[in-house]
């Protein structure tokens, strides 16, 4: 890497991870996924989790050209379901309550071509083995946080036009380090403060309660109802144990839950989708009753198909809201990785529900958080569908409008 200062602010980055991300205490497990070709990336976190304490630290190393032979040649028994020892890892991260770091840096275009179905098979199986760790996240049990590194493929996608693959990840790389607060002084001090922002708007549309949200741009015109006691939610979160944690960096919104039974219009994406290995654009979907009953994409409608037969993928489980001003939105680039993407625009997920946005959630049965409308799912894929031309409004329970946004920026 040519980036100026790159190894100095490579290890900050690992520091923030382990300090700001998760928090890592003395005595605690964590496991890191990571890609092979971020291994250096992975010994500073290996090394700073051991230094802050660490009792055991696990990497599960990941690796784009393997998964996508796997995706082509795997006999079909083994494509839908995961080998015991699989779910065996996973349940024994979740029994020591670790710690988890994930490095994104997928290429987009990984699985193009590769038989969508194929896809769909083998993320249903490998959900199934991955139930109980994605419950523990969900659910806020376990500390965790996903970042991103700059891999050779993912740069060139982002920037096609740099003049050499190096130069592209140098870029890609400079981008990280600007929304992850990397080349502050202390970011971990920038980190607190920008949290305190977001937290206040966290705040302000909690104490309002709303009944519902109605999105209007063009293209889309949805309503989408809020559950009673709900909880708006900005950049960190708290496990069981009282310990804070960053669960994405970079992170700009705010977020709760709708209330999956009352979502009713059209609404259509603003941003490409990089999904299973698959880039996605042009989606529009239509709700009724709560439900998808139309999903078209002008690209991958393959692959949104098979997204949608997932068990719970044809509601919603989550809300957000992001200015257009944010940094991410105001920098001009499509990074086709949802992590940034989705800070650049106000989104919504299809599938699983976080029960930590509506009080006692967490504590509720799935037949008791069903009731109070949380969308239970194999899945939870974020689309971006804001812009400059989207207002929110917020609907009262006696009926009264009060305007969130106003041309893609708080009102």
């Amino acid at each position: 890497m040519t980036l100026p200062n790159f190894a100095e602010n490579l290890k900050k980055y690992a520091d923030l991870a382990v300090e700001t991300g998760v928090a890592v205490k003395p005595g605690d497990t964590v496991y890191v996924q990571v890609a092979i070709d971020q291994a250096p990336l992975a010994r500073l976190i290996v090394a700073s989790a051991y230094k802050a304490g660490a009792a055991e630290v696990d990497v599960q190393w990941t690796d784009d050209t393997i998964k996508r032979l796997d995706l082509a040649n795997l006999d079909e028994d083994r494509l839908t379901s995961q080998p015991p020892f699989v779910a065996a890892q996973y349940d024994y991260w979740v029994a020591k309550n670790a710690k988890r770091i994930t490095i994104k840096s997928d290429d987009p275009d990984n699985l193009a071509g590769i038989d969508a179905k194929r896809v769909a098979q083998y993320n249903a199986g490998h959900q199934k083995a991955y139930a109980n760790l994605s419950n523990a996240i969900v659910t806020n049990k376990i500390s965790w946080t996903i970042l991103a590194a700059a891999s050779p493929k993912w740069a060139q996608k982002v920037f096609p036009d740099a003049a050499t693959p190096e130069a592209a990840q140098d870029q890609l790389w400079d981008e990280i380090f600007k929304t992850t607060r990397i080349y502050n002084d202390s970011p971990e001090d920038a980190w607190a403060k920008h949290v305190a922002k977001l937290d206040a708007k966290a705040t302000w549309l909690t104490s309002l309660q709303l009944d519902a949200l109605h999105y209007t741009a063009p293209g889309t015109d949805l309503t989408v109802g809020l559950p009673q006691n709900h909880i708006w939610k900005a950049a960190g979160s708290e496990n069981p144990r009282g310990e804070y944690f960053m669960p994405n960096m970079p992170t700009e919104e705010v977020f709760t839950v709708p209330d999956h039974h009352r979502i009713d219009g059209t609404v259509s994406s603003t941003k490409p989708l990089a999904y299973a290995g698959n880039i996605l654009e042009g989606m529009h979907f239509t709700f009724k009753n709560g439900e998808v009953i139309s999903g078209k994409a002008d690209k991958g409608q393959q692959t949104l198909d098979g997204l949608l037969e997932i068990r719970g993928a044809r509601s919603l489980g989550e809300v957000s809201l992001v200015p257009d001003p944010s940094p991410i939105s105001q920098s001009g680039i499509i990074f086709f990785n949802t992590l940034f993407d989705e800070n650049a625009s106000n989104h919504m997920a299809l599938g699983e529900a976080y029960p930590f946005c509506v009080e006692g959630g967490v504590e509720m049965s799935e037949e008791e958080q069903e009731k109070v409308g949380l969308n239970h799912a194999d899945t939870h894929v974020d689309f971006m569908m804001g812009s400059n031309q989207m207002d929110v409004d917020g609907i009262t329970k006696d009926g009264q409008i009060v305007p969130i946004f106003r041309g893609g920026d708080w009102a």
